[in-house]
């Protein structure tokens, strides 16, 4: 009895030996490999400021800018005096933009007799497209004292997010 368990032992071990190496025969492996670049580019950016129109006797100075800010100083010398820059950005990249926030915030401490006026960016800003802002600086017309501050300066903040 006890050769014969044994034999049943070996005979099951044999076949599951046997079927191990026909599944192994018949297994296939699939293997997968991928990669994935970035080749989008975001660079939505400044790329010219002009003094578009300056009264007479003023000055416009030379505007400053880089990819992401502006600098301009107007001098105005007559109430009713203004200037108008003309500020121009640019989405160089090849994914489109949405306007997030465009926000102007003159000085609240400064000279109320100097008024700024903006209009622009466009809210949709196409890959290779461009857009402008229109900064008007203009010397308070209905002012008949010479004011005690004489000075007033603007924030501005143009985001764009993409689309």
């Amino acid at each position: 009895m006890k050769k014969n368990r044994t034999i049943i032992i070996y005979t099951v071990l044999i076949a599951i030996l046997v079927m191990a190496v026909a599944y192994s025969a018949f297994a296939t492996q699939l293997v997968f490999n991928g990669n994935a670049e970035i080749v989008s580019e975001w660079n939505v950016k400044i790329v010219n400021v002009t003094a578009a129109y300056v009264s007479e006797e003023c000055e416009a100075g030379e505007p400053e800018f880089t990819d992401t800010s502006v600098t301009f100083n107007a001098k105005l010398v007559n109430p009713g005096d203004y200037i108008t820059y003309l500020i121009t950005i640019k989405n160089a990249g090849t994914i489109n933009a949405k306007l997030k926030q465009a926000e102007f915030t003159p000085e609240a401490s400064g000279s109320p007799a100097i008024l700024y006026t903006t209009s622009g960016p466009e809210n949709e800003l196409a890959a290779g497209g461009e857009t402008c802002i229109l900064v008007k600086v203009e010397y308070d017309e209905t002012t008949t004292q010479m004011p005690t501050i004489t000075t007033r300066t603007i924030t501005g903040i143009v985001e764009y997010v993409p689309e």
